[in-house]
């Protein structure tokens, strides 16, 4: 392997992040990974892997370069009616508990917007609602659950007044909805799995990596869930060996475990 090249670059940044960019599409990590370099003047791999190694400050900004840490309370709001109105009613149906999993939460405002429908339309929740991301530092900002103005454009009126405390310019959500979220660091590519989840959220995850390792993330993911049991993905995606896995569509952006 050539000291300084792209292979030799993402072993070792596996060995300093834990994350394996092999899963990543490679031109448009190394773009975005090329522009980063630029940016703080790094030359070559070397000299960037050296700038990592020995600045925290550089590292963080890059690890939120790469890992796309961007999400927004009820995205795309329309999906989130068909959530709601059809598949968690079609969900209860078939047992009197869910247990749910919002994968690659990021800043929390996906299970926290679980949370907040839960509470708004009753659902019986099993446990807490698994909250997981690679990202340590994102995950304690979910954790705080404290947003800024434009942070909560998303939410509905009603909520905002029902579920957030403002704290000068910032919005904290309240203990109520945090207590029901549990948040865990979690590498989807490399660490288990849970089992038995009747609803699984991973969406604008998964744009990034290869066909093959969405194949074989889509299969764990099949795996993780109960007979019968939903996954729910991002806008810009879609899983097309669906039926290899034993799931078929049931809306757009659903597919329930046959």
């Amino acid at each position: 392997m050539n000291t300084g090249s792209w292979e030799w670059f993402i072993e070792r940044f596996e060995k300093i992040s834990r994350i394996d960019l092999k899963a990543y599409k490679r031109p448009q990590m190394e773009r975005r990974i090329n522009s980063f370099m630029r940016s703080v003047n790094a030359a070559n791999y070397q000299e960037f892997v050296n700038l990592l190694t020995r600045d925290k400050d550089v590292y963080r900004k890059f690890l939120d370069h790469i890992t796309i840490n961007v999400s927004e309370f009820f995205r795309n709001p329309a999906h989130w009616e068909i959530l709601r109105r059809e598949i968690v009613p079609l969900l209860l149906k078939q047992r009197n508990t869910l247990k749910i999993w919002s994968a690659g939460c990021s800043t929390g405002e996906e299970p926290y917007s679980l949370a907040m429908a839960a509470k708004e339309d009753r659902w019986p929740l099993k446990e807490k609602i698994l909250a997981t991301d690679i990202d340590r530092e994102v995950l304690e900002k979910a954790g705080m659950g404290l947003y800024t103005a434009k942070g909560i454009e998303g939410v509905p009126t009603l909520y905002l007044k029902r579920y957030f405390i403002q704290q000068g310019a910032n919005y904290r959500i309240s203990d109520e909805v945090r207590q029901m979220v549990n948040f865990k660091q979690h590498d989807l590519l490399k660490d288990a799995f849970g089992k038995d989840f009747d609803l699984i959220l991973c969406r604008n995850v998964v744009i990034y990596f290869t066909e093959e390792t969405k194949d074989k993330l889509y299969r764990r993911f099949a795996e993780a869930m109960r007979p019968g049991g939903v996954i729910f993905i991002g806008s810009t995606e879609q899983i097309f060996n669906a039926r290899e896995m034993g799931l078929k569509s049931i809306a757009t952006f659903f597919y329930q475990k046959i």
